[in-house]
């Protein structure tokens, strides 16, 4: 038999599709293995693990056959109980396999301290922001008569005047006591010599 007449015999096409058949089977088993090998399809939603402890986590990913990492702590945020989770990645609700890593960050027992910057005569424009880098909070503003506009008087936490340098709990709200630019330059150096004249000795004093 010729090659041309064997290639179009009923044995070359029978063949080839026996060879098909089997390439068929062999790829549908392989697809098969990879899927089991894989666990492809079987998923588990991460659960909502913030305001959990740590020991509650463990117990809770145990039961699912996930895994966590703790990374670090994070500065005390009073909307969550202390040595609680604040964050976590994935995110709840995220499809995940089993065996998968939960990276959290637990709340601090509470705020840190920091000391109160150098705020005196800086505007309020000034004051706000760098209050707020440090983690303090704008408490409530006061005016007085001073020919500074918006310009950073004084420092004062619950009542009580501040310096540079003391320390206050972070999420402290300082109140500013501002100048209202309304005092012109005479007005102020009025007030100064009155003031320094209060503070003159009298002669009852001097003996």
């Amino acid at each position: 038999m010729t090659l041309r007449k064997y290639l179009t015999s009923r044995v070359f096409f029978g063949q080839v599709f026996i060879a098909l058949a089997i390439i068929a089977v062999l790829g549908y088993l392989f697809m098969h293995w990879l899927t089991f090998t894989t666990d492809h399809g079987h998923e588990i939603a991460v659960p909502d693990l913030r305001k959990l402890t740590e020991e509650q986590v463990e117990d809770k990913l145990d039961e699912l056959d996930l895994d966590y990492v703790l990374l670090d702590s994070v500065d005390f945020r009073n909307d969550f109980p202390k040595f609680s989770v604040v964050e976590q990645d994935p995110l709840p609700g995220t499809k995940v396999k089993v065996g998968r890593k939960v990276y959290i960050k637990i709340n601090a027992s509470g705020f840190s301290s920091v000391r109160i910057p150098d705020l005196i005569e800086k505007t309020y424009r000034e004051a706000v922001p760098t209050l707020k880098a440090l983690g303090l909070e704008e408490g409530t503003i006061t005016y007085v008569p001073n020919l500074g506009k918006d310009m950073v008087l004084e420092m004062r936490y619950k009542g009580r005047n501040l310096k540079v340098g003391d320390r206050v709990l972070k999420s402290s709200k300082i109140d500013l006591v501002l100048g209202d630019g309304k005092m012109s330059y005479e007005e102020e150096s009025a007030a100064v010599d009155s003031l320094a004249t209060q503070l003159e000795p009298t002669p009852a004093d001097e003996q």
